[in-house]
């Protein structure tokens, strides 16, 4: 038996909740099961190709619905958790107990565990950990934006692994761990710190360059790294370096996509006043309340910089509720 378990690739939360998931569905579901993994990533256009589903059974975490018939488990806490309203009808027409949509949860690994517990008394004392770190780093409960940044934590120095990595099957060894070694076993193995220290230098560098290009004025940071050969930073970075902003935009580009980032700052002295996957979606992005994304072609980068713009413009009217 054969489950294809596709979980938010590059992600904390999407890593977590497959190999929470994946504890569950051994333990409670089927015990032979041959679980084989994928990452998935936010792009322009369709997310999801048919050959994806090739499991007897087929199931995706922390990631947006498919209405494939072949999809028999989804779990997802994102407001923007549909691609289009016809895959939220079909949700809402075809749903089963298996699966679950929670936009109020911090994390979508707690939500897989306390499903799997009142459904199916499912618990393992030995995730907890992992669930509450998930819940930390998804939810971006930080004492600071230092902690954030500084990763001296060895769960948030795995989440940076687990964030530039780009050998899935290195994330797929990650995950397999996960399920029967203590998460600070796993973020504190030779390979992974081995890893860590080459990702946290690239973080640092790009700290350096978000330090030097980005513009702070009313209430929001903005910075543009597709001219620097920039695919990620650390999402805190512009919040430890301009505490008193409320807003974050960035726009970044890799092989895959032109991307706009948007955010809030936890630490803000001013309160947010606009709901940022809102913002998003209607550029064809989306996320959470407080931090969301619109994805676009390599080569759309004109276009990226006219709604990084419009958004800055939005986001600084800081007496506006959206």
């Amino acid at each position: 038996m054969k489950l294809r378990l596709l979980y938010h690739g590059r992600c904390f939360d999407g890593v977590a909740s497959a190999a929470v998931f994946t504890r569950f569905y051994t333990e409670r579901i089927h015990a032979d099961a041959e679980v084989l993994y994928r990452g998935l990533y936010h792009r322009p256009g369709d997310l999801f190709d048919a050959e994806m589903f090739d499991g007897d059974e087929n199931a995706i975490v922390d990631f947006k619905y498919s209405p494939s018939e072949r999809l028999t488990w989804w779990f997802d806490h994102h407001q923007s958790a549909f691609l289009t309203p016809a895959d939220e009808e079909h949700y809402h027409r075809t749903k089963t107990e298996r699966k679950v949509w929670d936009p109020t949860r911090r994390s979508c690994t707690e939500l897989i565990a306390d499903y799997a517990r009142q459904r199916y008394s499912f618990y393992d004392p030995k995730l907890d950990p992992l669930i509450a770190w998930a819940h930390k780093i998804d939810g971006a409960f930080y004492a600071s934006a230092a902690e954030a940044v500084e990763l001296r934590a060895p769960a948030l120095q795995l989440m940076l692994v687990i964030e530039s990595e780009e050998d899935e099957g290195f994330i797929e060894g990650i995950i397999r761990a996960l399920c029967t070694r203590s998460l600070d076993e796993v973020a504190t193995a030779e390979e992974v710190q081995k890893r860590f220290a080459r990702a946290l230098k690239e973080q640092q560098e790009a700290l350096g360059l978000v330090q030097r290009k980005a513009i702070y004025k009313d209430g929001v940071v903005f910075f543009d790294l597709l001219d620097e050969g920039v695919e990620s930073f650390n999402k805190f970075a512009p919040y430890y370096l301009f505490p008193e902003t409320t807003y974050s935009v960035a726009l970044t580009r890799g092989p895959g996509r032109t991307k706009i980032s948007v955010g809030s700052n936890p630490w803000s002295p001013r309160p947010r006043r606009h709901n940022i996957a809102t913002i998003c979606e209607r550029y064809g992005g989306g996320g959470h309340a407080v931090v969301g994304a619109v994805s676009f072609r390599p080569e759309e980068t004109e276009r990226a910089r006219t709604v990084a713009r419009e958004i800055v413009a939005e986001l600084s009217q800081t007496d506006g509720v959206s």
